[in-house]
């Protein structure tokens, strides 16, 4: 009898152990995998700058700066070339600048009885280039802003775009005399640029419309 149950008890061992032993098979027989998504932060960074000159508007070509200080005078020629780079690692971007004058109402009487269109005093522009939009005025601050976008989108790139300037100097009119330019001291011309993702928007006009909201 006590054989018997000896018997028994090996057999029953053995079960589990093939138990155990088909169990494990199956366990290593089993496989996962896995997918790791990574997301990196894209971004738009752009550059503005204009020659150093001096007072009378002569560079030296040495050094760009973000900001000068001019001595008008009438029929005078000043270098200013206000530049945008966009810089690498950038996205793809609409650009735009604006040109904003104070002393507006000033200006306007100056040019009495049309007006003042400050884009007549930029030399080498070009319209193909920068596109003009138009201009508007802000009475309340007595500045005028005139608005120009780049013709076309930039690509990203591993380096550096610098764009074309968007002109390359300004001449104050000969025919403005001495009491009109003291109606104008301290009148300063302000440049700023813009840009926005291309990614997104179907045109220009979208992508600025959303940057205004």
């Amino acid at each position: 009898m006590k054989t018997k149950k000896q018997a028994l008890l090996f057999s029953l061992c053995a079960v589990l152990l093939v138990a155990v032993s088909v169990f494990g098979t199956v366990a290593y027989l089993t496989a996962q995998k896995q997918v790791v998504n990574i997301f990196t932060v894209g971004a738009v960074e752009i550059q503005l700058d204009e020659q150093k000159v001096d007072a009378y508007g002569k560079a030296d070509g040495t050094e760009r700066v973000t900001a000068n200080e001019y001595k008008l005078l009438p029929g005078h020629t000043y270098t200013k070339d206000p530049t945008v780079t966009v810089l690498q690692g950038s996205e793809s971007a609409y650009i735009k600048m604006t040109v904003t004058f104070t002393k507006s109402a000033e200006l306007d009487a100056v040019f009495a009885p049309e007006g003042a269109d400050m884009t007549t005093i930029f030399g080498g522009y070009d319209g193909a280039t920068w596109i003009y939009k138009g201009n508007t005025e802000d009475a309340s601050a007595n500045t005028r802003t005139y608005e120009f976008w780049y013709k076309d989108t930039v690509a990203a790139s591993e380096a550096d775009v610098c764009l074309s300037p968007l002109f390359s100097s300004i001449t104050v009119p000969g025919s403005i005399d001495g009491a009109q330019l003291q109606t104008i001291r301290d009148m300063t011309i302000t440049v700023n640029a813009y840009a926005i993702q291309a990614d997104g928007f179907a045109t220009a006009d979208a992508a600025w419309e959303a940057f205004g909201k």
